[in-house]
């Protein structure tokens, strides 16, 4: 691909923009040493329930300041809307659905009440067998259902170099995941970034914190039906009398 690399592509149930060449790259070239930072979690002393955000690179914020990837804005999102949660972003550049089996009982001592699940890109640009991802992918979510966490379940899609076959077969696995643990599903999390300036950084990859935004406005909708509700705000109020009086 020349000068022209980044394209709009048409899939079954999507669109995308990518840079297919750096992508392939990126698969490899992540930094390896951030994947030990999925067994880093310890537990959040916080009196507010957990939403953990357990994903790759998409979810680390691989090339953004600190504070710009999708879980803060997520975060801001439930604060602005009276949710009363903390959300943790356990997100690891590089990471594979291995990777994430790997992590379970470190993501676990996090006591979540909730996990956005987003992996598979990397098994994707690596080649690795559908089968094996979604095998992962099924022992991940069945680890979650049995210790009582609710999932949200995000599927991404693949550049059009790795073949319609294998692009379907990918694609499909997600929904056949997502339909079998009868999980809260987002078929495409950069659906809503199609065609939208300014919101993939110039590796044809990552989103900037304009595309993260609006990643947090796509899960926001799934999510919401999960939580608690907000308190009113004179419980809201009465709550922060307490605090200052403190």
């Amino acid at each position: 691909m020349g000068s022209a690399a980044r394209v709009f592509r048409r899939f079954p149930d999507t669109l995308y923009s990518m840079d297919v060449r750096r992508l392939v790259s990126a698969a490899f070239l992540l930094p390896i040493f951030g994947v030990a930072t999925i067994f880093a979690a310890s537990a959040p002393v916080a009196s507010r329930p957990v939403i953990v955000c357990y994903g790759d690179s998409i979810t680390a914020g691989h090339g953004l300041a600190y504070g710009q990837a999708y879980p803060d804005f997520l975060e801001k999102k439930l604060d602005a809307e009276g949710y009363q949660y903390k959300v943790v972003n356990q997100g690891t550049s590089g990471a594979t659905t291995k990777d994430a089996l790997a992590g379970l009982p470190y993501l676990l001592r996090l006591h979540p009440s909730v996990v956005i699940v987003e992996f598979g890109g990397n098994d994707g640009l690596r080649g690795l067998p559908v089968a094996e991802t979604r095998r992962n992918l099924d022992q991940l979510l069945t680890a979650l259902e049995k210790a009582h966490v609710k999932v949200v379940f995000a599927g991404i899609t693949l550049p059009p170099d790795y073949g319609p076959d294998y692009i379907q077969s990918f694609q499909q696995m997600f929904r056949e995941v997502a339909a079998r643990h009868r999980v809260a599903f987002v078929p495409m999390l950069y659906r809503n970034l199609i065609h939208v300036p300014g919101t993939i950084q110039s590796d044809g990859i990552h989103p900037t914190a304009k595309g993260s935004a609006m990643i947090a406005d796509t899960l926001f909708p799934v999510l919401r039906p999960m939580l608690d509700s907000p308190p009113s705000s004179k419980e809201r109020s009465n709550d922060g009398a307490l605090r200052k009086n403190r």
